[in-house]
């Protein structure tokens, strides 16, 4: 099974997800500002992505200030951020079998077919 955690207002997610189909692959569409992943949903997907929370979190965001967070901010202190303010997950994230990408660039999530 095939997950994308989609956001269609940004270009990088609907080219991915552009990408996907266009390769045959009908992923399920997980509107992740409207529908947010718990924190145990990131550490899963972090898991699988085999990378630290910093690197899934929009540092760029207001939200990110807003909350207090910086980069020498521990990944319990930032997965719990992302999990109560979306807009914090960078986008897109492909989720299939036990591995995951992030669209950036698109292509990158092909290497998990």
């Amino acid at each position: 099974m095939t997950t994308i955690w989609h956001n269609p207002r940004c270009s990088k997610s609907r080219e991915t997800l552009a990408l996907l189909e266009a390769q045959g692959i009908a992923p399920t569409i997980r509107l992740y500002l409207q529908d947010p992943p718990s924190e145990a949903e990131l550490r899963d997907a972090l898991a699988r992505l085999a990378l630290p929370a910093r690197d899934l979190i929009r540092r760029k965001e207001a939200a990110f200030r807003d909350a207090g967070l910086s980069a020498d901010s521990d990944g319990a202190t930032l997965i719990a951020a992302m999990a109560a303010n979306p807009v914090l997950i960078e986008r897109p994230l492909v989720l299939h079998g036990d591995r995951a990408a992030l669209g950036r660039p698109p292509e990158a999530v092909l290497a998990l077919f």
